[in-house]
């Protein structure tokens, strides 16, 4: 074996990221965890695949005790950079005696059976080759790479999938007590892990202050949260001062992959778009029909974003109401 994808599910829900390292893997993957076997039938690109379903509960340190028999033949094992991942991978390693690598943004076994790895460090501003002499244990950052998305139908003809015996000894005493899971709180979770983005650009606040605009991005921020989602901005955005540096998407900022991407007053330049990773469904709210932004969108709305933003407050009920706070209500 050469590679092979480890992706820790809860309630049968993927976390960011899942088809990357299923992709990166070639298509090999193990799902472990409490509604597995419905997780690996939606994840696409899988040729095959193998499922564990564990009871309600994460336990990294039980989990990584048992994969190590499952791993033991493969050169290079892929998690993504997800919360999960981050906390089985290190615990994987430590249970096999490999390296691990974390954050990767590219990977690949070479021929003398090792592992060649790129690296991004200093807010992603320096890229750094790693070789692994042999096995290693390896996290991939979200939106590193294209991926397929879809269900389980993308599948390649002839995949398998199978149930995998796996036993998670419960008695383990190396986990901590899970007391409660707390859900991330939508105005400051880390942009990567959202699942839903609504992010704005200049195009949003056109013809506003800086005051007001600053007003505008605060709303964008309850609006998101209101959807299920998280406030993104592009660089003229968070440069201007209207929004936190922690909200930038771009080459320069954050790398996200959600399932739903809201570009408001977002023209779609180089900068930007390359930190876009590759969103499930686009949706571009500009005035102008042929921006960047709205030629990649699966739907286009051709309106003023300030406008639709306040509308969306509105029928949302979050703010005043009304947008007006915001500087939006442009009627």
């Amino acid at each position: 074996m050469t590679a092979l994808a480890v992706v820790v599910v809860r309630d049968g829900r993927l976390p960011i990221g899942a088809p990357e390292v299923v992709a990166e893997a070639g298509g090999r993957v193990l799902v472990v965890g409490d509604g597995a076997e419905a997780a690996l039938y939606a994840l696409p690109g899988v040729t095959h695949g193998r499922w564990a379903t564990t009871r309600s509960g994460f336990r990294p340190a039980a989990l990584a005790a048992a994969l190590v028999d499952v791993v033991a033949d493969d050169i290079l094992v892929l998690l993504p950079a997800s919360p999960d991942g981050r906390d089985l991978a290190p615990r994987l390693a430590a249970a096999t005696g490999r390296p691990l690598v974390a954050r990767a943004l590219t990977v690949k076994v070479d021929d003398r059976q090792g592992v060649r790895v790129q690296v991004a460090r200093i807010d992603d501003r320096v890229l750094i080759p790693v070789e692994v002499r042999g096995p290693a244990i390896v996290t991939l950052a979200v939106g590193g790479r294209r991926a397929p998305h879809g269900d389980g139908a993308d599948a390649s003809p002839g995949a398998v999938r199978e149930l995998l015996a796996l036993h998670v000894d419960d008695d383990t005493h190396d986990d901590p007590e899970l007391v409660e899971l707390l859900e991330p709180d939508l105005h400051t979770m880390d942009l990567a892990d959202a699942t839903r983005v609504v992010a704005g650009g200049a195009g949003l606040v056109a013809g506003l202050d800086d005051r007001r605009a600053t007003g505008a991005f605060t709303l964008l921020e309850a609006v998101a949260a209101a959807v299920g989602g998280s406030a993104g901005a592009t660089r003229v955005a968070t440069d201007a001062g209207w929004t936190g540096y922690e909200r930038q998407i771009g080459t320069t900022g954050v790398t996200v992959d959600p399932d739903l991407y809201i570009a408001l007053g977002v023209s779609g330049a180089v900068q930007h778009t390359g930190g876009l990773g590759s969103p499930r469904h686009v949706v571009s709210v500009n005035t102008d029909p042929s921006c960047p932004m709205t030629a990649m969108a699966d739907l286009g709305l051709v309106t003023d974003a300030g406008a639709l933003l306040a509308e969306l407050a509105r029928q949302l009920g979050v703010g005043d109401g009304t947008g007006a706070d915001a500087g939006v209500d442009r009627g």
